[in-house]
Formats: C-alpha cells, sequence, structure tokens
C-alpha cells in the first residue's frame, strides 16, 4: 500500500474515537499491551514525561519538549488529535514522522493489527513507541489521549507525570463529577514517579493526595510552589510571545512563551516544576533552554491552534478550546481586545452536552454555523437551532473556510472574527 491507501486502511479498518465517538473507546489496555509486546515494547527503550488533564495538556506536551529539545536532547513528542496531518501526532525535534515510516509500520505488522483489531489510537500509540525507539530518542512527552487510567499511553513508567487542570469533558466515560474524572486522569500516576499538579483544585486535591499516597509517590501543586502573573505580550513577527512574572519563593523572573492564550497562566507553573523535577533525576535543563523553548515553543514543535492570530483588519483568531472551561477563558480573553463587533464562527460535535456553553456566549455578536467534516460534528442547522433557544442569532454556512470567508467579507476593519468551538473546526481552516 502507498501512504493514502495505508491513511485509508489506518482510518476505516480501525475505529477513530475523533470521528466516530464513543464506538471507538476501549474500556481496558489490553490490545496496547500485546501490540506493544508484539513490537519488542519499544517504550521501554527510552525515557518519557506523561502528561494528562482536561485543559492544557497539548500545549504543555509541547512547552516541555520545546525545551528538552533546546536542552540539546533528541525528544519525541506524541499528542493528539491532528489538526491538518495524521503525522502531526509524532515528532522528533519538531519533525514530523515520515509517511515512509507509516508505510513501513503497517506493511510490517498488518497482519497482527488485521487479527488483534485495535482502535485507531491504540494503533498510533504503538506506531509512536515504535517510531521513538527505532530513531533511538534520549526522552519522550506522551500526552494522554482521553482520561489517563483506561488511556492507551498509560502502560508507560515516566521520569515524572504532570496533570494539568480537570474540568467537565467526555464526561459518559469519565464520570459526573470533578472528583470522579480526576480520579480518571490519577491513573497515570506511577509507584514512585513525582506527579506535579498544575492547577490547584478545591474538589480534586484530595483525589490526587490519596492517589499519591496508594502510589509513594511525591506530588507538587505547581501553583503553590510557581506564583505566575501575566504582564502583558510582545508582538514581532518571528515569535510573538506572552511575558509572565514568576515568584518562586524569595525569587522573581520574567519567563516569555510564545503562546498567546491567557489560558497558559494555568499551564506555565506545571511546566516549570516538570522541569524541576527533571533535573532532580538527572537531566540537564540549563536556564538558557528554557528560556528558549518556551519563547520558540511553536517554532520549535509546530503548535498550532493556540490563540492563533490569522489576519488583522479585521483581527482574526482561531483556538481549539472546545468545553466549559476552555470557552470560558477564550471568552475572557477576548473581552480584553477592543473592537466594533465581535463575529464569531462556530462549530461543535454533536456527543457532547453544549447547553453549558452556549449559555455563556454573548447575545450581541453575530454568529456563522458550521460544522467540521466529519460523522461527530453537529450540523450547522442544528448549532444554529440550539443557538436560537440562548438568543444567539446569524447564518449558516456550513463549511467552515465558506464561513471564515463570509465574516471577513462582511466585518469592518476594527471588527473581531473567533472562529472555534471544536478542534475539528480549526483544523478545517485553510490559512492556518
Amino acid at each position: 500500500m502507498n501512504y493514502q491507501e495505508t491513511l485509508d486502511y489506518l482510518f476505516n479498518a480501525l475505529p477513530m474515537f475523533q470521528r466516530v465517538g464513543a464506538s471507538a473507546f476501549k474500556k481496558d489496555l489490553n490490545n496496547t499491551i500485546a501490540l506493544c509486546a508484539h513490537l519488542g515494547n519499544p517504550h521501554h527503550q527510552f525515557k518519557t514525561v506523561h502528561v494528562a488533564g482536561t485543559n492544557g495538556k497539548g500545549s504543555s506536551s509541547h512547552s516541555i519538549a520545546a525545551v528538552l529539545q533546546a536542552a540539546g536532547y533528541k525528544t519525541g513528542l506524541y499528542t493528539s488529535p491532528h489538526l491538518k496531518s495524521f503525522t502531526e501526532r509524532i515528532k522528533i525535534n519538531g519533525d514530523e514522522i515520515s509517511e515512509e515510516s507509516v508505510v513501513q509500520f503497517v506493511k510490517e505488522n498488518k497482519d497482527f493489527l488485521d487479527e488483534l483489531k485495535p482502535s485507531f489510537f491504540e494503533m498510533t500509540v504503538g506506531l509512536a513507541f515504535w517510531h521513538f525507539a527505532q530513531e533511538q530518542v534520549d526522552i519522550a512527552v506522551i500526552e494522554v489521549g482521553m482520561g489517563g487510567r483506561l488511556d492507551s499511553t498509560n502502560i508507560i513508567t515516566p521520569e515524572v507525570s504532570l496533570i494539568t487542570n480537570i474540568g467537565w469533558d467526555h464526561m459518559q466515560f469519565l464520570g459526573e463529577t470533578l472528583p470522579e474524572i480526576a480520579g480518571e486522569k490519577a491513573g497515570i500516576i506511577k509507584s514512585h514517579v513525582p506527579v506535579v499538579i498544575s492547577q490547584t483544585q478545591e474538589e480534586t486535591t484530595p483525589v490526587f493526595l490519596q492517589k499519591a499516597k496508594e502510589s509513594n509517590s511525591e506530588i507538587f501543586f505547581a501553583d503553590q510552589i510557581h506564583q505566575v502573573r501575566k504582564i502583558g505580550n510582545v508582538k514581532t513577527n518571528l515569535h510573538p510571545s506572552a511575558q509572565y512574572e514568576v515568584k518562586t519563593g524569595e525569587k522573581s523572573t520574567q519567563v516569555s512563551l510564545g503562546l498567546l492564550g491567557d489560558y497558559q497562566r494555568f499551564n506555565l507553573p506545571g511546566i516549570l516544576e516538570t522541569f524541576n523535577q527533571l533535573k532532580i533525576k538527572g537531566w540537564k535543563i540549563p536556564a538558557k533552554a528554557i528560556e528558549k523553548g518556551l519563547a520558540e515553543v511553536s517554532f520549535l514543535t509546530g503548535l498550532k491552534g493556540r490563540w492563533q492570530i490569522l489576519g488583522e483588519k479585521p483581527l482574526v483568531i482561531a483556538d481549539t478550546g472546545h468545553n466549559e472551561p476552555g470557552i470560558r477563558e477564550i471568552l475572557d480573553q477576548l473581552k480584553t481586545y477592543s473592537f466594533d463587533l465581535l463575529w464569531m464562527v462556530l462549530g461543535m460535535v454533536q456527543d457532547k452536552d453544549i447547553s453549558k456553553i452556549l449559555a455563556l456566549l454573548p447575545k450581541d455578536a453575530r454568529y456563522i454555523f458550521c460544522q467540521a467534516d466529519l460523522p461527530r460534528a453537529l450540523g450547522a442547522q442544528d448549532l444554529a437551532e440550539k443557538a436560537a433557544q440562548y438568543q444567539l442569532q446569524g447564518e449558516i454556512i456550513p463549511k467552515i473556510n465558506d464561513a471564515l470567508n463570509f465574516a471577513r467579507k462582511n466585518a469592518g476593519p476594527n471588527d473581531l472574527i473567533f472562529i472555534g468551538g471544536s478542534t475539528f473546526v480549526v483544523a478545517e481552516i485553510d490559512d492556518l
């Protein structure tokens, strides 16, 4: 099979949660364990950092990888879902896995895959571990797909575990309360492996403390160690960045982060404390590497879709935030901008309760309802009808780029266009 035929095989022969939803979700690690055993347990051949959480795990994973890369380590990075290309999920020092490697992996293991019938995600985890072992990475940053305890990535024993924040998402799988969801995320805590919690939350703290105690793991609530305050943005054509003041004990420093979303203030403490824990384990991560990696994270790792500026006059901003806490942060940050009219180009998925999100959205914005090109997408017409129940009015233009182009054409130079509501909406933007 060529690359396109290989991709078709992966997407069609194996269930993919992002496309079909619940039917692809597996409630145990047996397939991943079997697949990795078949591959020679490649995940035993390199060190890892494991990252879970509801929001912020992608940004945190990319930031940690960028710094390790800047420190001179050959660094793997596994994240999901991809925005533009399947190969984005698996990178080494910012370079995506080659199409040839994907073809080789399937060709060599197709008989076993046909027999095992793993999910799309299980197979992708196996592919990532295989690739990192083949290329002899020094360390790989591994982002959890969903939850933690039963996530396919949870067969690793990392140097350090990081849990970013806990919010309501994927409740049909992870639980109806924040403590229940935290319990699933806490599943990545391993025996005698330090765990960093980015954001102290009253409802989830007891869950993490109990799990860490059971695992004999040191636990660090990073926002109690590093107090972070955003002090502004620096605009440069090369690497625009957000400036933060970080107080650690008596020491105060300034940090530039090449990710502009205000919500990064919740991620930064966990990122910084992860480096402290790695240093304790003997990893050499000089201050210069932290400075360079954080300032140039998007450039070094190819991260897209996090408060990404797509145009000016009118200002166009894309962000992949898609659950209630993520949307709250987006709306808070939009309030910091001055504009004549806010345009919201929105699409969502159908297997989530979006009522809480719709209730948050501003009624004085002009909406354009669209839908991503995948089975899980909520139809633009259905979204518009649900939105109307919350006095949100606008156009129905199903194709995402048509919807964005309509907004650009009709917006004034001092308007602001936001496009998002779903990772998959952002993924289809032509000029991302």
